[in-house]
């Protein structure tokens, strides 16, 4: 008596055939969607030193969207600076004086704070600040059918909404990244100041920082600041190009956070093993 399996060998191909498929069609899609991020990173670094590229609209939207960033998100950088500060800056100074190994200062606030606390929270920040409203704006023009309007004018959508927002967007992010690293220092070191923790001065603070940052750090640190908000930028357009009809904010947004946020961490781990 043949089995069941021999007597019915179409339905299990077909159920083998439903789950490559169902891979295939979600790895086309993770591909394409890097790839998109690739072509506009492509595109932005081409345009970016072209005056012909920077016309009036497209300065005054680059203006709009620093203003945006910087402006919007310098106060919750210089509050999650000071709780950094507090926390790191602080306890580390504290501690390290109490078992007299102040000299490691430096080469600890270096390797935690400025190589990976700092480009982590600064690019969650800017993602949350300007990246979603990025995404959400890209949505809006795209369902509404404004993009077609544009190009039958004759102005192409890159220049006037791709290009000004990610440079700004990366400028943002060195921007806010250089303050979340001072203020975090100068408000971890005048807290323990207060409380009396620190056994050294300013002066020797400072050089301990500096002696331990590597010589790599001084090109890693803004490349890494700079790229991070470059595909903040990009991967929110992205995901607002790429949103269908049935999509909506509530759907377009969450996506845009975690995509983003995922380009933050894969952008620090990534260039963090280039030190």
């Amino acid at each position: 008596m043949r089995s069941r399996d021999e007597r019915n060998p179409v339905p299990t191909a077909g159920r083998v055939l439903a789950i490559l498929g169902a891979l295939g069609r979600v790895s086309r899609a993770r591909a394409e969607f890097v790839l998109t991020i690739g072509a506009l990173a492509f595109g932005v670094i081409r345009e970016l030193g072209l005056t012909a590229s920077w016309r009036r609209p497209v300065r005054a939207e680059f203006a709009r969207a620093l203003r945006q960033g910087i402006g919007g998100g310098m106060l919750t950088t210089i509050v999650a600076a000071a709780l950094i500060g507090v926390a790191m800056v602080y306890q580390a100074l504290f501690w390290l004086g109490e078992a007299g190994q102040e000299r490691l200062i430096g080469s600890i606030l270096v390797a935690v704070l400025v190589r990976e606390v700092a480009p982590l929270i600064v690019g969650l920040i800017l993602l949350g600040r300007s990246g979603i409203v990025t995404a959400a704006e890209i949505d809006d023009l795209q369902s509404d059918g404004q993009l077609g309007r544009l190009e039958a004018q004759g102005i192409d959508p890159f220049l006037l909404l791709v290009l000004p927002r990610a440079a700004a967007s990366a400028l943002a992010c060195y921007t806010l990244g250089i303050v979340f690293v001072l203020a975090a220092m100068a408000i971890g070191y005048a807290a323990s100041n207060v409380a009396g923790g620190v056994q050294m001065s300013l002066w020797e603070f400072l050089t301990a920082v500096l002696d331990g940052m590597l010589p790599a750090d001084f090109v890693v640190f803004p490349a890494k600041m700079l790229v991070i908000g470059l595909l903040l930028s990009l991967t929110s357009v992205a995901t607002g190009l790429r949103a269908g009809i049935g999509d909506n904010a509530g759907n377009v947004l969450p996506r845009a956070f975690v995509r983003g946020t995922l380009a933050v961490m894969l952008t620090s781990v990534t260039l963090s093993l280039a030190i």
